[in-house]
């Protein structure tokens, strides 16, 4: 007899609802509680992404919640991903290989030729694990969508599961919004949400008693858990994170990223908000810019437009100012390429023709048709620094690229991988540095490294001061677990689970 995962499905009300992290704490949850759990979210809109040990790509949510639930990230987890290219076309991704480019109209009619790829995906999660934690999108009821959907009812459906909807408090409106959801659905909709949620809740939950109540009773479904708003420092969805929001330093160390206009994988750069005495920050503007310890240049899904966009803006010439003195610079990926002399892209993969880079490196970039994508590890082979040296370390990483960059000469070569190719490249001073290698401060101790020489730049002493990114990472699952865990009747929730859903 075949085996068949039983499901559990998080919607919500609205885009940033918290679905994704409500997802992952179910997770965690389960696992803690013995079971194999494993997330599920058939469409994915991001330009955060990961690839996966087989060089698929898939969503980093998924990939958070994967680590969450202590397993591997497999591309099934999320079977669909569009990358945005514009604002009415995105780059469409299907088990983990690009199909093509389509505008939001050619790929809203070709959808349902998807459905039994996200069918196929799902029932092979369903045979391997115990439980299956489904995340929606969006709104379901964004009626305009309904025909067809395949991410939020359409979801639900096809995988049996009852629904928790899930409300963000902290806009305002949450019981509109919850009420109004619920009754936009049909009836046999209505009938699959089994509890309702309030997320992102501040203040005293005896005060909100007489509204669950009332909610209660006009909806017919019962609220199962009030969530208090918790910052906590883990992996989110790209354009509506809050990460982006920050623009001044408040640690002793200030670390600043150029918010391109396509920034892409910009969790690259996440490990560091953990870390005491440092500062993140997103700059937008040149003005912004002001004199930080450090520059990243992160990754970008349009390398030439957002090199056009940094000088329209003023930020190349405040970069190059802030490298002029001797700042370190960092860029990943489409970052790395902006770095160089030149860019060429003579098969039109982004815009076509030729660009001048920035300068910082003497290198060359040229596009190309062909996505590298391979998760790879190596070693460091040249660091200027002797107190400090990253010499001989370990790093691993993904790639996630159209293009091959070279030195031109006067380049140190920097990272050698273990299938024989080099990847990085830094000049002579040791003070801008590029790479290809998507979340190479994740693993290992480079980003504690990074931290610590910015400080003693800075006349401060680390002392023993260390930082683990993959222990700090688990500590943070947990604490989202023991948040939710608390705040949601999981007695309720476990009986909705036993239960399902028989149509």
């Amino acid at each position: 007899m075949t085996h068949t995962a039983k499901t559990i499905m998080i919607q919500g009300t609205t885009s940033n609802a918290g679905k994704s992290f409500l997802t992952a704490a179910l997770c965690r949850i389960f696992r803690q509680d013995g079971y194999r759990a494993a997330p599920f979210k058939s469409q994915n809109m991001a330009l955060n992404s990961y690839i996966t040990k087989s060089g698929l790509e898939m969503g980093r949510a998924q990939v958070m919640q994967a680590e969450a639930a202590g397993i591997e990230p497999a591309v099934e987890m999320n079977p669909i991903l569009l990358k945005p290219t514009s604002h009415t076309g995105s780059q469409v991704i299907v088990n983990g290989e690009v199909l093509g480019n389509m505008s939001a109209a050619d790929y809203y009619a070709y959808k349902p030729q998807l459905i039994p790829q996200v069918e196929k995906a799902f029932q092979k999660l369903s045979g391997e694990y115990d439980i299956i934690v489904i995340e929606g999108a969006g709104s379901p009821a964004e009626i305009n969508l309904k025909d067809n959907d395949i991410v939020n009812m359409g979801m639900a459906k096809l995988a049996k599961a009852p629904v928790l909807l899930a409300g963000d408090i902290d806009r305002g409106g949450v019981f509109a919004s919850l009420y109004g959801t619920v009754k936009l659905l049909e009836e046999e909709e209505q009938r699959r949400i089994k509890g309702l949620i309030v997320n992102k809740f501040r203040g005293d939950v005896e005060i909100l008693r007489p509204g669950l109540r009332m909610i209660e009773e006009k909806t017919g479904i019962p609220v199962v858990g009030v969530v208090p708003m918790t910052p906590l420092d883990l992996d989110d969805e790209d354009s509506l994170s809050e990460r982006l929001s920050r623009r001044e330093a408040q640690g002793a160390v200030d670390m600043a990223v150029i918010h391109l206009p396509h920034i892409s994988n910009f969790t690259d750069f996440n490990v560091f908000e953990g870390m005491e005495g440092i500062s993140l920050r997103y700059v937008k503007q040149a003005k912004d810019l002001g004199q930080p310890d450090l520059i990243f240049l992160p990754g970008t899904k349009n390398t030439m437009g957002d090199l056009r966009w940094l000088r329209e803006s003023g930020l190349e010439a405040a970069i190059l100012r802030q490298a002029g003195q001797h700042t370190p610079i960092v860029g990943i990926c489409g970052g790395y390429q902006m770095l160089g002399e030149q860019l060429e892209d003579p098969k039109g993969v982004e815009q076509g023709g030729s660009m001048r880079g920035m300068g910082l490196l003497n290198a060359r970039t040229v596009f190309l048709p062909d996505k590298t994508r391979t998760q790879v590890s190596g070693r460091v082979i040249w660091d200027r620094d002797g107190a400090d040296s990253a010499e001989g370390k370990e790093v691993r990483g993904y790639e996630i690229h159209m293009g091959r960059t070279t030195s031109l000469g006067g380049c140190r070569e920097t990272i050698r991988l273990e299938d024989g190719r080099v990847d990085g490249l830094c000049n002579e001073r040791g003070t801008v540095f590029g790479t290809y290698l998507h979340g190479i401060f994740d693993f290992g101790d480079l980003a504690a490294l990074a931290a610590v020489r910015l400080m003693r730049k800075k006349g401060l002493d680390p002392g023993s001061w260390h930082f683990d990114p993959e222990a700090h990472k688990q500590q943070e699952y947990d604490k989202l677990a023991d948040l939710v865990r608390s705040s949601l009747d999981m007695d309720k929730i476990y009986e909705i689970l036993e239960a399902g859903i028989t149509c």
